[in-house]
C-alpha cells in the first residue's frame, strides 16, 4: 500500500497549523528543529495520508503528537486512539505528550523521544 506524504490538498491546512502552533508546539520545535535531537530531522505539521501530524521524523518513522488537557474530552481521546492505531498499522510509531510536560520537563520529553530511535 502506498502512503502519501504532504498531499497538495492539505498544504493550506498544514500552513495554517504551522502559523497558529500552540505554545507547547513552538517550545518543542525549538528542541527538534535543525537536527538538534541526536541528528534526526523533524518536520512540523506533516501530512500522512489524510492526517496532519504535529512532528514527524521520516528516518525513524516516528510521529510526535502534543495534546492539551484530555480530561473531559472523552470522544476526542477515542478519536486519537483510532487515528494512532491507523498510523501504526501503516508502520509508524506514535508518541503522545500532554502540552504541560513540554514546559514542566522538556529533557524527559526529549529523552522519551530519543528512546524510540532505532540506533
Amino acid at each position: 500500500m502506498v502512503y502519501r506524504s504532504n498531499r497538495k490538498s492539505l498544504k493550506s491546512n498544514r500552513k495554517k497549523l504551522r502559523n497558529k502552533s500552540t505554545s507547547a508546539e513552538a517550545e518543542l520545535w525549538k528542541h527538534l528543529k535543525g537536527k538538534q535531537l541526536k541528528d534526526r530531522k523533524f518536520r512540523r505539521q506533516h501530512s500522512i495520508n489524510k492526517y496532519i501530524v504535529d512532528f514527524f521524523c521520516s528516518e525513524e518513522r516516528l510521529i510526535i503528537e502534543l495534546d492539551g488537557d484530555s480530561h473531559g474530552h472523552y470522544h476526542r481521546t477515542y478519536e486519537d486512539i483510532d487515528r494512532d492505531n491507523e498510523l501504526e498499522e501503516m508502520g509508524y510509531k506514535v508518541l503522545r505528550f500532554e502540552n504541560r510536560f513540554v514546559f514542566q520537563d522538556i529533557e524527559r520529553v526529549k529523552d522519551e523521544i530519543s528512546k524510540n530511535f532505532n540506533s
